[in-house]
């Protein structure tokens, strides 16, 4: 407002304050959105192919390749055992940023029913998306079908 108590103008733009309504309500999308992003994308993690590697087999391989590098006689399978070793640890490093699946899937079930709502996201869409049905029951999000109008 200026002194006058006419709102101010940027251009030909009114310029308005945001309510505190209006703040919470973005910080809530924004959370919403945060706990959906991190869910779907340790989903994704998840559906990695191969085998699943648990860190116990790879703590037993470590020992055994260590071994195998100190009793090698030829120095290009030794590098290749080196490189193998190196890629193990690499991997016990990352299991143990596993991300808590639990809390992940409760912070999703928590924001899913209105952030699709909100976003127009229907339930094939999260199915395909890897999301299982049992989670999108939980959340509240039920098997529908979009119509499209005639």
């Amino acid at each position: 407002m200026t002194r006058t108590g006419a709102p101010e103008t940027i251009g030909n733009v009114v310029a308005r304050k945001m309510t505190d309504e209006h703040k919470a309500a973005l910080a809530k999308g924004r959370e919403q959105g945060r706990a959906v992003r991190e869910y779907l994308a340790a989903l994704e993690q998840e559906r990695k192919p191969g085998r699943p590697v648990d860190r116990k087999s790879i703590e037993a391989k470590l020992p055994e390749i260590q071994s195998r590098i100190d009793a090698e006689p030829d120095p290009a399978k030794r590098v290749e055992l080196i490189q193998k070793r190196l890629d193990l640890e690499e991997r016990l490093v990352e299991l143990g940023e596993a991300p808590d699946m639990e809390a992940l899937e409760k912070g999703f079930i928590d924001a899913a029913a209105e952030y699709s709502e909100r976003k127009g996201i229907t339930y094939p869409a999260w199915r395909e998306a890897g999301v299982p049905a049992a989670v999108l029951k939980q959340a509240g999000i039920k098997r529908t079908r979009r119509t499209t109008p005639a």
